[in-house]
């Protein structure tokens, strides 16, 4: 038996993030590693995937963020479910199946960054446009009457699936906002660039991937998207710097991110994204609100609380 959890009594959400919500499992050194390094250091477990880190960075902003995912009816579905309602994200339109188990991702970080990670979102691919049914039925959307609020996608979708999203009639009005799960599944924002329609997140090896040639600065990645067919994009390099470029300016601005001591990388490119997504909704112009997503996401790298 499936179902989608829902209460008329909801809070209206004020973002949807569609993507994967999952345990994050994370071990993390102090020491540089490499091939066959056996370090002692730290195992977490902690609520994550990247609609998820998404939701949660939102909701630390005092937002209220809804997701749109599967989540199993395992017990770690329920753990899940229970921590993402304490961290302040809605999870009444989750669609929750019996026959699925809950999604999982595990990645190991030395002090020399990410070493190597696996992402299981098996589950959420196997429920397909499942998860996006309150948006079609009339519960927060269709194709009559579209969602015209912010949308946060993220990669893990299939390829199918974000390809029906970007020419779908019920997501025409969205302010859609989407970024792979990793630079492996960068391709699958093809669709978006086809379609011009939503902004894209991508760091410069996703750029790349995308435009299938090498990039050294992400002015010049930021660009090249849009000559693709991006309507909007950001493209981040990690610790040199950041760019934003847009259709309806032709232009891209350019900043450098904060020099931090980098205590952890996984989620970094998320909450880039959320704290932009926020600083947008304030009303923030395009290089403040650059400067605020790097800002945030130069707080999260260095260990510190985000807040």
């Amino acid at each position: 038996m499936t179902q989608v959890s829902s209460s008329t009594l909801a809070p209206r959400p004020q973002v949807l993030c569609i993507g994967s919500v999952l345990w994050d499992v994370i071990g993390r050194s102090p020491a540089e590693m490499r091939r066959g390094s056996d370090m002692p250091g730290r195992i977490s477990r902690l609520p994550g995937g990247v609609a998820m880190n998404i939701a949660m960075t939102l909701a630390r902003f005092g937002l209220s963020p809804s997701l749109l995912s599967a989540v199993g009816r395992d017990a770690e579905g329920d753990e899940l479910i229970a921590a993402c309602a304490h961290l302040g994200c809605l999870t009444d339109h989750v669609y929750r199946s019996e026959d699925l188990p809950t999604d999982r991702y595990m990645a190991v970080e030395g002090g020399n960054g990410l070493i190597a990670a696996i992402a299981d979102a098996h589950s959420l691919e196997a429920a397909g446009d499942k998860i996006l049914r309150p948006l079609t039925d009339g519960t927060l959307g269709s194709a009559v009457a579209p969602y015209e609020g912010p949308i946060a996608l993220d990669g893990n979708l299939t390829l199918s699936l974000l390809g029906q999203i970007a020419a779908d009639p019920a997501f025409a009005k969205a302010d859609l906002r989407v970024a792979p799960a990793s630079p492996g599944k960068a391709e699958r924002l093809r669709p978006f660039l086809t379609q011009t329609h939503g902004t894209l997140y991508v760091n410069l090896e996703e750029a790349g991937i995308l435009c299938q040639e090498a990039f050294t600065d992400s002015e010049t990645a930021a660009l090249a998207l849009l000559d693709r067919g991006a309507a909007r994009v950001l493209v981040t390099d990690g610790g040199s710097s950041a760019s934003e470029a847009s259709i309806q300016t032709r232009d891209a601005i350019t900043l450098v991110p904060p020099r931090v001591t980098v205590a952890r990388v996984t989620g970094a490119g998320d909450t880039f994204m959320a704290a932009h997504i926020v600083a947008e909704t304030r009303g923030d112009d395009r290089k403040s609100a650059l400067a605020a997503a790097l800002q945030a996401a130069a707080t999260y790298v260095s260990g510190e609380p985000p807040l």
